[in-house]
């Protein structure tokens, strides 16, 4: 196989949860360039449905699957009608998530919790769900959207760090199992990047301007940008590639 047909995706079905936007959303648009059908989800169906049209305004094979990623039977339940409608899923991306600040002396118990369900526990329980599919095939592979916060602390977002630095070792423990069945599973860990997650962070003058000098490609990073990084690792120039976390970070993991 050429090199860059090695990175089509064509006739591969691919899951990206939390796709409704930023993201996902971008990252279900590249899968879908490089020829993927994806399957959307999200909480929202009015937000679902715009991500559909805008897509499928672009000339995109593009279905919809809304579930619950932190409910355990939703998700069965959904994987297997996504295998019986769309068709067998060769690609997940596990993008859900949700960030929750505060100081950690007085972090509400329910705040935890719900974090770690929808950053944590979702993936796991998606993940588990399609692998059970894939593994008899023998085939998939699966993107696990951790963060540079798998890697590095700030003030005020230790419960978040905790639930991404355990995504990253999820990831890994993930290919250890599933790859003697020919699975392939990696992370990407986003750093700063422009979306409605960090709309807030984005607006302050004073944390942009520290971000833009601490990163040394100095700027905020734009979702398009991690489209590739997705694209590779869903295709098969990812061949060998298992267990492995890419950040997409500007250098901002390699600097002090």
């Amino acid at each position: 196989m050429a090199v860059l047909e090695s990175f089509r995706l064509d006739g591969r079905v691919a899951l990206i949860t939390g796709s409704s936007a930023g993201i996902g959303l971008a990252i279900a648009r590249g899968l879908a360039e490089a020829g993927a059908t994806v399957v959307l989800n999200g909480r929202s169906a009015e937000t679902l449905q715009s991500a559909v049209q805008a897509l499928a305004a672009e000339g995109h094979a593009v279905h919809t699957q809304r579930f619950d990623v932190t409910d355990s039977a939703a998700v069965a339940a959904a994987v297997q009608e996504i295998e019986e409608r769309v068709g067998p899923l060769e690609i997940l991306v596990n993008n859900a998530g949700i960030q929750r600040r505060g100081p950690l002396a007085e972090f509400a118990e329910a705040d935890w919790h719900e974090l770690m369900r929808t950053n944590l526990d979702s993936a796991f329980f998606v993940g588990q769900a399609v692998a059970r599919c894939m593994i008899p095939r023998g085939r998939g592979r699966i993107i696990n959207i951790c963060s540079v916060q798998s890697e590095l602390g700030r003030p005020g977002i230790a419960p978040y760090t905790a639930s991404k630095g355990a995504l990253k070792m999820l990831t890994k423990g993930m290919a250890i199992d599933w790859g003697p069945f020919g699975l392939n599973v990696n992370g990407i860990g986003p750093g700063y990047f422009k979306t409605e997650l960090n709309a807030a962070l984005v607006a302050n003058t004073e944390f942009s301007d520290w971000l833009v000098q601490r990163t040394p490609s100095r700027r905020w990073g734009e979702v398009s940008e991690l489209a590739g990084a997705a694209v590779f690792l869903a295709s098969d120039a990812a061949s060998f590639v298992n267990g492995h976390i890419l950040y997409v970070d500007g250098a901002i993991t390699a600097s002090l």
